[in-house]
């Protein structure tokens, strides 16, 4: 039988632990191989976890010592509420722990910390086609049913 899960804030120590999900994440959506993010990137996101001047902040799911989830979520300003706005950019499961909560614990999580830092609102973006995820999504959050556009300038 599987230990507790636990979700807790990042520390230095899990970087080898964080770094497999995160490439996990980035390869879901096409960034592996010669598209995959520039090393140098994915150092600077590690570091500004740990720099209490960024708006970035992480946390991990762990269960029996191994690092099984990870969610990155930010805090910024909006025209549209005068408390801070909280976007749940990056979240991530392992394969073999994909049905089983984490994914859900790890966004309760950040709708914890959004709640403490006094933030109203919680939101993120999915691929449409990511139908695994939508189906916690619509248990845990309302569709928004927004659209995205963007340009690289």
């Amino acid at each position: 039988m599987a230990g507790p899960l636990t979700v807790r804030e990042i520390a230095r120590a899990d970087h080898d632990g964080w770094r497999p999900l995160f490439d996990g994440y980035n390869a879901f959506y096409g960034r592996e191989g010669p598209t995959a993010l520039a090393e140098d990137l994915s150092a600077v996101t590690w570091d500004r976890f740990f720099d209490p001047a960024e708006p970035v902040h992480a946390l991990v799911a762990e269960r029996d010592g191994a690092i099984i989830g990870l969610v990155h979520y930010l805090f910024h300003r909006s025209t549209t509420a005068i408390e801070l706005t909280c976007y749940l950019q990056d979240l991530f499961t392992s394969a073999e722990a994909r049905g089983g909560g984490v994914g859900k614990a790890l966004i309760e999580a950040v709708y914890a910390r959004a709640h403490a830092a006094g933030s109203t609102r919680v939101y993120w973006l999915t691929h449409e086609t990511n139908a695994t995820a939508r189906r916690l999504y619509d248990h845990v959050a309302d569709n928004s049913g927004f659209l995205v556009y963007r340009k690289a300038v």
